[in-house]
């Protein structure tokens, strides 16, 4: 298997117009056209998400407006991410793609449960749902990468 050293210097001469930072996770920078990456990771693992931070910017993901347009980029990342594993010879493995999409999954539901009855809301606005079973509405937090939080509105 290449070394992280190999394929970020290959990344870094194939996609010259993305930046290529170490940072303390993986992510990717619209604003800054960059892809953070963390060497916390596995080799195996850290290719996965070296080449899905990389996959969202080749794809010019930004901002969303709904979180399951988020979930809509999430799955487009992996597909690009597994398609461009073949170039640098390596796999990524089809249970680590589902199981970091079912975080996103189990991140909706979470968001989208009424805090009032337990159904299953509609998303509303940016930030905001309500809920069909007992018109109850609430706002939530971004909540990626902290706490969710729901308030009553």
């Amino acid at each position: 298997m290449p070394s992280t050293y190999s394929i970020l210097k290959k990344l870094k001469s194939d996609y010259p117009t993305i930046d290529f930072q170490p940072a303390d996770d993986y992510l990717w920078s619209p604003s800054k056209q960059t892809v953070y990456y963390s060497e916390k990771y596995s080799n195996k693992d850290g290719y996965a998400y070296l080449l899905h931070e990389l996959s969202h910017g080749l794809l010019k993901h930004s901002d969303y407006d709904r979180d399951v347009t988020l979930i809509a980029m999430e799955r487009a990342a992996w597909d690009t991410a597994k398609d461009l594993s073949g170039k640098y010879n390596l796999t990524i493995d089809e249970d680590f793609i589902e199981s970091n999409l079912d975080s996103y999954r189990d991140w909706l539901h979470a968001r989208s449960t009424c805090p009032n009855c337990g159904a299953t809301g509609m998303q509303t606005k940016k930030l905001a749902y309500s809920c069909p079973a007992c018109s109850h509405k609430w706002r939530v937090n971004e909540a990626r990468v902290c706490a969710l939080r729901r308030f009553s509105i």
